[in-house]
């Protein structure tokens, strides 16, 4: 295993350490483009989070976040 893969595999890991923490809590998700969502964290996957805004949900596609405050 080369030294990138190595290092790929702990961003990797401590990403899927840090979302866990989130959930339940209030987060401000900043995209790429567009405008901050404040919401509570619900729910997410390798792929997407799920933020509960008042009454609503959304899905935000983790690709386009550039990042993500947390409220709390």
């Amino acid at each position: 295993m080369t030294e990138e893969e190595t290092a790929e595999q702990k961003t990797k890991a401590s990403s899927h350490q840090f979302i866990p923490k989130l959930v339940g809590q209030k987060i401000t998700v900043r995209p790429a483009q567009g405008q901050p969502i404040t919401g509570i964290l619900r729910g997410y996957n390798p792929y997407e989070l799920l933020i509960e805004v008042g009454p609503k949900q959304i899905i935000v596609f983790k690709s386009s976040i550039w990042c993500i405050e947390i409220m709390g």
